[in-house]
Order: C-alpha cells, then structure tokens, then sequence
C-alpha cells in the first residue's frame, strides 16, 4: 500500500493510497460523509459513501472529533472542483486517538489575542500553513540562490559582548558576571569571515528590545546577513535585487496553492524582476516634504515615511545614501561627500517598508577608529572587529534581510506577527 503525503496526490490518479494525517472538519449529507483531512503537507476532502465502507467505519466518521488523529485509505480523483484538484474516495478509516471534544479553534472567527494565546494550535489552519509554507519557501529560494552563488554559510554567535549599533535596543544578560547581549546582528562576526572566505552568509534569530508595537515589529525574528570582500556599495545592491527576484519567483512556481489560499494577487509579483528602482536619500526627503511630512535632513525615515515612498513604486525600491549621523559607525562615507554614507534600504512596495539594509563597510583603518571614537564606542571590546583593517583589509559590502518583513510583503498579510511560527513581541512571550 502506498503511504504518501497529500501534496503527492498528483502522482497517484485512480491509485489507493493511505494518508497519515488529522481531521480537520466534517459533514454530511444523508448516506455521504466529507472528511477534510490534513497532513502537513496541505488539505484535501475524503467522501465517505456509506455503501463502500462497512458499518464501523461510517459509524466511527459520525463521532469523529476536530483534529482527531487518523490513518485514511481510499482512491485518489481528479477533481477541479477540490482546491487542490484531487479528492480522496475512502475505504477505510484507522483511529489512531480521538480527540478531545472541548478543541478551542472552532471553525469560527476568533480574536487576534485569542488565536495567539492558542498558537501552538492555530497553525494547523489553512491560512496559517499557507503563511509558513510560503516561509519555508523564502528561506530555501535564499539559501539556494547564496550557494548556488558561491556563499559559504558561516554562523554567527547569538550571545555577544559588544554591540553592532548601539546598547539601546539590545536584551542585556549576565554571562558569568560578565555584560552580554543577545545578538541584534551577526554582521561583525560576518566580515571577518568574508576575509577568510571572500563570500559568506549567516542565517538565524535576531533579537531587539524595541518597545514597539506595530505592524512590522518583533522582539525575535530571523534575518540572513550575507558579506562580500572586493564588493562595493554598487555591487552589493545588485546582488540584493538579484536575491530579491529569485525568492519572489521561486514563491510564485512552487507555492501558488498557497498564494491563492491567502487571496494574494500575483500580477503584483509577478512584476517583481531585477533592475529596481533608486533613489538618493535626499530625493526622498524632497518628495516627502512636498507631499506634507515634517522631515528634516538628517533625521531617519519612520515607518510612514518609507509606507509612503514604497507606495510610489510597483518595485522595492532602494533609498541610498543615508547621512552619517542617522547610520552605524561601520559605513563607508561617500568619497566626495563624507557626511553622507554608502548604504541603501530597499522598501517593498504596498506599503511594507524596510526588507534589506546594507551598507559598503569601513575598510580603512584610521578612518574606522576615528569613528569608533566619534561614537564613543570602547576600542577594546572592538579590537578583533579592528584587527581585520590591519591584516589584509579590502573593500567589502553586506546586508541584512528580515525573512518576516520579507514574507508579509509577499504574501499581503497586515502583521509580521503571522510570519513566524511563535511570534515574540512587546506584550508576548507565551506559548
């Protein structure tokens, strides 16, 4: 007997099969009973005819209960009627544990904080495996792309003692009566290894203390950090909108049952295709004062700034060129504008704000530790970081993409909260 997966369905029209999998919900219609089964691996009806089972079983399908456990056999049909284009025709049904009857996501709308309180259970629902499939795809289109592109993957420590940008915003730990913190960035520990392997990439949880609340915000989210020796700033906003493509396109051939399960309109990624367009950060303070916002140069862009620029693109767009002062200590100054720096954000359209920061790093020496101390910063906490401009430095760029922020623009979800399978945030840390 075949056990396969209902997302195999496809390869095995007019076969019998069994699935392994849960009951997601039911109903009947005289001699008919329909089973919606899940598997993990998506969502398919089993009819169950009265007269090709035995008594037992048609009896056991009347009492079973959401989410019970069950070993499903039938004959798989092609059915373009089926959201999936397949249903199952059952013969047998095996109970592997009755669930209780008291499950708390019924098959109605439920509050936001409600659903969170029961997270551990609302991800079995279609919206939210439609949500974290497509994750899943995000992060093997990105892995695939940086190997395919010769990245080494190298990880970075989650606890370290120093700070890439700032105590403000960092969770602070007692490490053996030692100060650490929780890793806001790997991007220091990324750098030294782009000089022992010339291109290398880190992929892992980041931590924030912001006391934020909205939409794009969280406490923990997941962020890959790729860093180029011998890159410059150009170079490196190139291999953005490069990466950028290959993950939205990846999403649209191998998860379009899942974007059509959360309603998205493709057209609007479809457009989604290398060169994006660019901006200069001073542009950008231009056409928000002239559309009304009270901005100053100098000052970083806030979330309704950069909802507003995005707006104005079917593309994300790249704003390059930040001032020094509202950028970290490590960014290369413009040749001919030192007060500005060489970086860009890259906004996703719709409204979804910041994806990518990146930046073309210091690679001078004295030009780094003047900085340091600008920032007043402790050379010695930061003298590994300083040693890599004293033993072979070369010019070299990087970026950060947040998965989250990444998959809310993809697939139009409001809040980052649903892209990641236990979300934390200012008021949550259960379950």
């Amino acid at each position: 007997m075949n056990e396969i997966r209902i997302n195999e369905m496809k390869n095995f029209v007019g076969k019998e099969i069994v699935i392994n999998g849960w009951l997601y919900n039911k109903r009947s219609s005289g001699k008919i009973k329909f089973l919606q089964i899940r598997d993990g691996s998506g969502f398919v009806q089993g009819v169950v005819a009265k007269n090709d089972v035995s008594e037992d079983v048609f009896d056991l399908c009347e009492k079973l209960t959401q989410e019970s456990s069950i070993s499903v056999t039938g004959i798989v049909r092609e059915d373009r009627r089926a959201p999936s284009g397949y249903e199952l025709t059952v013969l047998d049904v095996k109970l592997v544990q009755m669930a209780f009857n008291d499950y708390p996501i019924s098959l109605k709308e439920h509050g936001v904080d409600f659903l969170l309180d029961n997270r551990h259970l609302w991800i079995r629902t279609p919206r939210q495996h439609a949500l974290l499939s497509i994750r899943h795809e995000v992060i093997k289109a990105i892995q695939e792309f940086l190997n395919n592109n010769g990245f080494i993957r190298v990880d970075s420590p989650i606890i370290t003692p120093s700070t890439c940008e700032g105590t403000s915003d960092l969770f602070e730990i007692d490490y053996f009566g030692e100060n650490a913190y929780l890793s806001q960035t790997g991007q220091l520990y990324q750098e030294a290894a782009a000089m022992a392997f010339g291109k290398v990439y880190s992929f892992g949880p980041t931590f924030r203390a912001e006391k934020s609340k909205t939409r794009r915000h969280l406490n923990e989210f997941w962020m890959v950090e790729p860093e180029m020796a011998y890159t410059d700033h150009y170079k490196n906003m190139e291999i953005q909108e490069q990466l950028v493509e290959y993950i939205v396109q990846s999403v649209l051939n191998n998860k379009s049952y899942e974007l059509k399960e959360l309603g998205r309109d493709i057209s609007k990624l479809e457009n989604i295709k290398a060169p994006f367009p660019k901006i200069t950060y001073d542009e950008a303070i231009k056409i928000l004062k002239e559309n009304g916002y009270s901005i100053e140069w100098g000052n970083d862009l806030g979330s309704p700034n950069e909802t507003f620029l995005s707006n104005k693109f079917e593309k994300p767009v790249f704003v390059m060129e930040y001032p020094a002062k509202c950028k970290a200590f490590y960014m290369q100054p413009r040749e001919d504008r030192p007060e500005v720096v060489m970086c860009a954000d890259l906004l996703a359209p719709e409204g979804y704000g910041e994806i990518i920061g990146g930046s073309q790093r210091i690679h001078d020496y004295d030009l780094l530790i003047k900085r340091i101390k600008e920032e007043n910063l402790p050379e010695d906490i930061y003298d590994w970081y300083i040693d890599l401009r004293k033993y072979g430095s070369v010019p070299h760029s990087g970026f950060g993409l947040g998965i989250e922020r990444t998959v809310a623009w993809i697939t139009n979800i409001e809040h980052v909260r649903e892209c990641i399978p236990f979300p934390r945030t200012l008021s949550r840390i259960r379950p």
